[in-house]
């Protein structure tokens, strides 16, 4: 048993098979389906600090930000409203995830990205044609039904595609596709908010249309994955499939293996029941806390309100859209550094690097905004050399995050979770994500008016319990074949009590009674 904070090698079993360009070129494809997640997160805090848009739409808010210059720095965005246009989004992710982990795992993961895609594209035409604030919420429901069923199917398409030793990275391009996005539509909101006649924010919400159709055409093109076909019971077009993206013969081992899993996940009659099973405590434990705590590192307040933070900081409205854009180039980068590091170092240590970077990069935010604005937020002109130095210390916060939180909390969960309650616990870790990040959307404007500087140091508290939380009770998962995963629980200080507990699971019944040379 290995020791408190130690790192677990695994199970030693190893299949064959070779990273082939068809699986490579099949992964980035499908990994695109995380542009229209990144794409909204970027474009939500660009048209929310764009005059023309407060103007139309939230006239309440215009006034107090670009005409009431005495205004509480900390207060000039503070609106129900205009938060609930971003955060109803996320309520409606929330829901529509639990929908898509039943279309998941009955009809594959094609069709839930399809699904995914159809509805955000039909949001994102909506929200460039609105007129009022109704067809804003509207279409942002429409957009938020999209991306929880992407969010569902992605990740599970790419861990279940990639090989073993190379599933951190091509799972983070699903990470990696939310930051081009992010970046991207920071970028067009730069330049669309240049557009004389005060139209640009049209083009903004209109252009999430193009991420929308790569997802959808994608979903048409994609092969199914090997496990989907089997859970499907088409067991010969699993084998041949499975032959083509490992590029080798000898599958025989591997495809056994998933089809018992299979068999074990077909005696599960309740997968949504089944979760609360004693023997699934580590999952339910790690599907909920994980996405809780990504959200409570403050990211999203970063990323969806960057241009809005930043004017209320005291930059200008192009100072403010470029800062959003340099965030949202260091976050790609950053992203890039997990691909490429994620199979090569432990997942554990990018979790704990990646939480000490943030925690004290937001310890030293607080403390610029409280140098300036103080207790009472009273407007100062931001010198140039602060505004360097605070968008510095925010990269590096970001930078940290995109390499540890960012990536890992997508990853770690898509990969831990055996056949029999994998769409069920995805769902969970989904709904989990999308309900903070709504909590959190439809709350900061109004928590940064009455916590002020003190926000930032509440998300650096949570930074160091998750922190604690990674160390003791997140076993290393890295390089261990997804149906071997059971054994990493069974190894583990804490967590070896609920799944060695004497009750057999599903895939060792099925041992039992179907041995792997007759399956």
């Amino acid at each position: 048993m290995p020791a408190v904070g130690g790192f677990d090698k695994g199970t030693g079993k190893a299949y064959p098979g070779n990273l082939t360009p068809y699986v490579t070129v099949t992964c980035v494809v499908a990994a695109m389906g995380g542009l229209i997640f990144g794409y909204d997160i970027g474009i939500s805090g660009g048209v929310t600090s764009m005059a023309p848009f407060l103007q139309k739409f939230f006239p309440s808010v215009y006034r107090k930000e670009a005409l009431d210059k005495s205004t509480n720095q900390y207060c000039k965005f503070d609106s129900e409203t205009l938060t609930l246009f971003t955060s109803s989004l996320y309520l409606a992710a929330l829901l529509s995830s639990l929908v898509a982990a039943t279309v998941t795992r009955k009809f594959g993961r094609k069709l839930s990205m399809l699904f995914g895609g159809l509805l955000f594209c039909a949001g994102a035409i909506i929200n460039g044609a609105a007129k009022a604030v109704w067809m804003l919420i509207v279409g942002r429901i429409l957009l938020g039904f999209g991306i929880g069923f992407a969010n569902q199917s992605v990740p599970l398409y790419l861990s279940e595609m990639a090989p073993y030793k190379y599933r951190g990275a091509l799972n983070i391009g699903f990470q990696l596709s939310i930051t081009i996005g992010i970046l991207v539509a920071n970028i067009l909101n730069y330049f669309f908010a240049k557009i004389k006649g005060g139209w640009g924010w049209r083009l903004s919400l209109g252009g999430a249309v193009v991420p929308a159709l790569i997802i959808t055409v994608g979903s048409l093109v994609l092969p199914d994955t090997p496990n989907s076909m089997i859970e499907r019971g088409q067991h010969e077009g699993a084998k041949t499939k499975l032959r083509r993206i490992r590029g080798v013969d000898d599958v025989e081992e591997e495809f056994n293996d998933l089809v018992v899993a299979s068999e074990a996940s077909k005696l599960v009659e309740h997968p949504w029941r089944n979760l609360l099973q004693r023997k699934y405590r580590p999952h339910l434990t790690m599907a909920i806390l994980i996405p809780f705590f990504q959200q409570l590192t403050g990211i999203n307040v970063i990323m969806f309100y960057a241009p809005v933070l930043f004017k209320t900081i005291g930059f200008a409205d192009d100072a403010s859209l470029m800062s959003a854009v340099i965030t949202g180039r260091v976050n790609v980068l950053a992203t890039i550094v997990s691909i490429y590091g994620v199979d090569k170092w432990v997942r554990r240590f990018l979790f704990l690097e990646g939480g000490t970077q943030m925690l004290i990069c937001q310890v030293i935010v607080a403390t610029c905004i409280l140098v300036k604005f103080g207790v009472d937020g009273e407007p100062w002109c931001l010198p140039k050399w602060y505004a360097i130095v605070v968008v510095l210390f925010i990269c590096v916060y970001v930078s940290g995050f995109a390499w540890s939180w960012g990536p890992l909390g997508w990853l770690v969960p898509s990969e831990i979770f055996p056949l029999e309650i994998r769409s069920a616990a995805q769902s969970v870790n989904v709904s989990v994500n999308m309900f903070f990040t709504f909590i959190i959307a439809q709350i900061f404007l109004n928590m940064l008016c009455h916590m002020k500087f003190g926000l930032f140091l509440s998300f650096a508290f949570f930074v160091v319990v998750m922190s604690f939380f990674i160390y003791f009770f997140l076993p290393e998962t890295k390089g261990i074949p997804i149906e071997e995963m059971a054994e990493v629980w069974k190894s583990h200080w804490f967590w070896s009590r609920y799944v060695n507990d004497g009750s057999y699971s599903g895939v060792e019944l099925v041992k039992e009674n179907y041995p792997v040379k007759n399956v």
